[in-house]
């Protein structure tokens, strides 16, 4: 039985794109194994606190977590460089 296991800085990923993020990492796992791995696969969304991951030996916070992910949204939307 597939078993995945997400760990998120809080406030990253809004709530309500957590059944979407649910749905992918399992639609994931029967792109590879196949359909029988559907109802077996099972999925855990856990936030961590701000500030209480660490990245490089420094506390990683929400604000530049987004910020991080805004920037690599920017720089999709403006195509290959």
């Amino acid at each position: 039985m597939p078993f995945i296991e997400v760990k998120i800085i809080e406030g990253v990923l809004p709530d309500e794109k957590m059944p979407e993020l649910i749905a992918a990492l399992t639609n994931a796992v029967v792109q590879v194994g196949g359909e029988g791995f559907r109802p077996m696969t099972r999925c855990v969304v856990q936030e961590v606190r701000s500030g209480w991951w660490g990245a490089a030996g420094k506390p990683l916070t929400t604000e530049v977590a987004l910020s991080g992910v805004q920037a690599a949204n920017q720089q999709s939307a403006r195509g290959p460089s």
